[in-house]
């Protein structure tokens, strides 16, 4: 994971005001993310209590997701004004070069994510879009997309990412990619059309079977194959119906179980070999996934071992 330091605006959901970088939003409630696993997009989560948040620009897409609370909410934007109903689910979205203030009527929780714009348009580029490319304002808007993935975002982050950076690149790359599709000025669509070749496949699931204790992101994968990000992971599905983190998380679970069988390790030994990053999300996803504990599972072997891929 790769860590920002959030005590400066750099690692903070920050605006422009006069002429100085500051957070957006600062509450006593703020969920710290000291470790944030990307580069250029910063998740917060506060408690926002009523009041205004004077003028100020955005120099980032920003995103808000409401999680409580029914208090409507007033903007002002380039002599635009308006009084917003909100409910959880209710998102904003604010383009970068936005100047605009806010007034909150009520309390309400919230996720906060920004996005440099150097990744955004990098992504752009290799999904075929044609510059200039906008990002377009809504300040109240319902998209169940969007809702999921920061939804899912917020919790990793208040778990302090078990599942680790291959499934957070995917999350982030996920929500700029229908970002971009849904709430762009153009019509994009993704130029992979074909599948991995057999030779890339096979190097790229020898890449994350051999790495499997390492907490690798969607980067390194790419890198290793040559390929950009999207491009890898969107190949890759369609090569074998499975996304990258579905994979890692298989042979995983391979790995762990032959662990299990083979040996007599502690589950804490065997959950840290077999790349899981807490004990507890191990013995929580071997359930979900074999319907027995670790332990239970290694009581009913018999002396074989399957090697299925579910």
């Amino acid at each position: 994971m790769k860590r920002q330091d959030i005590e400066s605006p750099q690692g903070r959901v920050a605006v422009v005001r006069g002429r100085h970088l500051v957070p957006l939003l600062v509450s006593q409630e703020a969920t710290p993310t000291r470790l944030q696993p990307w580069n250029g997009v910063v998740l917060e989560q506060h408690r926002v209590a009523p009041g205004e948040i004077l003028e100020h620009e955005h120099p980032t897409l920003c995103l808000h997701l409401q999680l409580a609370g029914t208090q409507s909410f007033e903007w002002w934007e380039r002599g635009k004004n308006a009084v917003e109903p909100t409910r959880p689910g209710s998102l904003i979205v604010i383009p970068p070069g936005t100047r605009d203030r806010l007034r909150w009527q009520g309390h309400s929780e919230r996720l906060v994510l920004s996005i440099e714009n150097e990744p955004l348009e990098k992504l752009a580029s290799q999904l075929g879009a044609q510059h200039p490319l906008e990002i377009k304002s809504a300040w109240s808007l319902f998209d169940s997309s969007l809702q999921h993935l920061m939804t899912e975002m917020g919790r990793e982050t208040r778990e302090g990412w078990p599942l680790g950076a291959l499934y957070a690149d995917l999350l982030a790359l996920g929500l700029q990619t229908s970002l971009l599709r849904n709430h762009s000025n153009q019509q994009i669509s993704p130029p992979f059309k074909g599948r991995l070749s057999l030779s890339l496949l096979k190097r790229a699931m020898e890449y994350i079977t051999a790495n499997l204790a390492e907490d690798i992101g969607l980067g390194q994968i790419a890198r290793e194959l040559g390929l950009s990000e999207s491009h890898f992971a969107h190949e890759f599905r369609t090569s074998t119906g499975a996304t990258p983190y579905q994979y890692l998380l298989q042979q995983r679970m391979e790995k762990a179980k032959a662990l299990l069988r083979t040996t007599k390790l502690p589950i804490q030994n065997v959950s840290v070999l077999a790349g899981f990053r807490y004990p507890a999300n191990f013995v929580r996803t071997f359930r979900q996934r074999e319907g027995q504990s670790p332990d239970a599972w290694r009581r009913g072997q018999s002396g074989h071992y399957s090697m299925k891929i579910r």
